[in-house]
Order: structure tokens, then C-alpha cells, then sequence
């Protein structure tokens, strides 16, 4: 049933993830450990918004790491479009609740 059971646990981040500063065209990674009960489903945001990686776009340059860290196979960075750098929270989150992690600024 939907009872809560006495083991499961809301989220709470064990790692937050740092500024990074990177260079373009180089590879970079966010990092972000959640635990919680069940586990939770890491989602980051950038700006407040979903940042989309490999699962919603099998083209996306970022992926999402088994870990819940945010890599970057490499950072995009143009005169017009600059689509990495910014600053980055990690959230995660389960039945119970969610927890967001420290603000992260990328900046190449």
C-alpha cells in the first residue's frame, strides 16, 4: 500500500557539486550524490531549467552518470550560443520529498 515504510527516507545530497571552471571544447563534470529511500531520480537544473542530457536527446553532448554527476563531453561554447555555462543545481528527489544541492557556476 502507499503506507510509508519505516526504512524509506527522503533524499539528502552527500555530494554537492563545486564551480567549475573549464575551457572550451574540454571535457567537464558536475558532480552530485544523492541518497534516499527508495533512490532518488537526479535531475539538474541550470538557470532553473531541466537541463536535457543523453537520455532525453541521444545526440546531447551531456550525460547523466549512473552517480547522478553531470558530464560534459565537451563544453560548447560560441560567440552566440553559450549552452553550458551557467549556474547548476542538482535535485533529487523520491516519493518522500526532494533535496537541491549547493549552486554550482560553470564558466569556460
Amino acid at each position: 500500500g502507499s503506507r510509508l515504510r519505516q526504512e524509506d527516507f527522503p533524499p539528502r545530497i552527500i555530494e554537492h557539486p563545486s564551480d567549475l571552471i573549464v575551457s572550451k571544447g574540454e571535457p567537464a563534470t558536475l558532480n552530485c550524490k544523492a541518497e534516499g529511500r527508495p533512490t532518488p531520480t537526479i535531475e539538474w537544473y541550470k538557470g532553473g531549467e531541466r537541463v536535457e542530457t543523453d537520455k532525453d536527446d541521444p545526440r546531447s553532448h551531456r550525460m547523466l552518470l549512473p552517480s547522478g554527476s553531470l558530464f560534459f563531453l565537451r563544453i560548447v561554447h560560441g560567440r552566440k550560443s553559450r549552452p553550458d555555462e551557467g549556474v547548476y543545481v542538482c535535485v533529487a528527489r523520491n516519493y518522500l520529498g526532494e533535496a537541491v544541492s549547493h549552486n554550482a557556476s560553470l564558466e569556460v
